[in-house]
Order: C-alpha cells, then structure tokens, then sequence
C-alpha cells in the first residue's frame, strides 16, 4: 500500500506541475484551484500517507487502507474535474460534481484518520 500511494502521488505531482509550467507559459490561471489541489490532495497528502505506511505497515495492511485510497483517487480526479467547469464557468454542472466528489475524498481522508488513531492505540 505505501509504495501504490507514493506512486499515484507521484503521477499527481507530475499533473500538477504540468498544469501549472502550461497557466505560467500561457499566463492563465483560472485553474490555479485545480493546480493546488492536485498539489495538495494528490501529491502532498498521499506522499506523507505512503511514508506514514511505510514507518507503520500494519497500518497498510487493513479494510480502511484500502477503503481510503479507493474514495481518495476515485474522487480526487473526479473532484478536480468538477472544480475545474466550475472555474471554466460551468457551476451548473461543476458545482453538483464537486460537491459529490469532495464528499467522497472527505469520507476517504476520514477512513485514514480512523485507522490512524485506531492503529497507534494498539500499537
């Protein structure tokens, strides 16, 4: 599980700073949202998440590891997406999306948490 999460942050990073070497190259950054989120929830959180599982396997090894990394990149994409119209103008659309999606990270991150406390308490 820590090394599945430092590589999908890894592929989040290399989006994220894509997108934001094409906003400086075309001066537009309507979509610094997206850019910093995909920083944030992709890159930073799931890197810290893999090096925490990997000082903690037995924290790797559970239904909620599992669960939080299936809600976290199901809905960080789909979160972004959404983001993104609603930036792009779209809120109609984008709006329900994201607000969806965020659910969905918000229910993944929660899984870690728990299993974090859960896990340290026994260990």
């Amino acid at each position: 599980m820590a090394h599945r999460l430092l590589k999908i942050a890894a592929v989040y990073f290399v989006i994220a700073v894509c997108l934001g070497t094409y906003m400086g190259a075309a001066e537009d950054f309507e979509q610094v949202a997206v850019h910093t989120h995909l920083n944030l929830l992709g890159w930073v959180s799931l890197a810290i998440i893999g090096c925490i599982y990997l000082l903690k396997p037995h924290l790797a090894a559970t239904r909620l590891a599992a669960a939080h990394f299936w809600l976290h990149n199901i809905g960080t994409p789909a979160l972004m997406f959404g983001v993104w119209l609603v930036h792009a103008g779209n809120l109609e659309l984008g709006g329900p999306i994201a607000g969806v999606f965020s659910m969905v990270v918000v229910i993944g991150i929660l899984c870690f948490a728990v299993n974090l406390w859960q896990g340290l308490a026994r260990n």
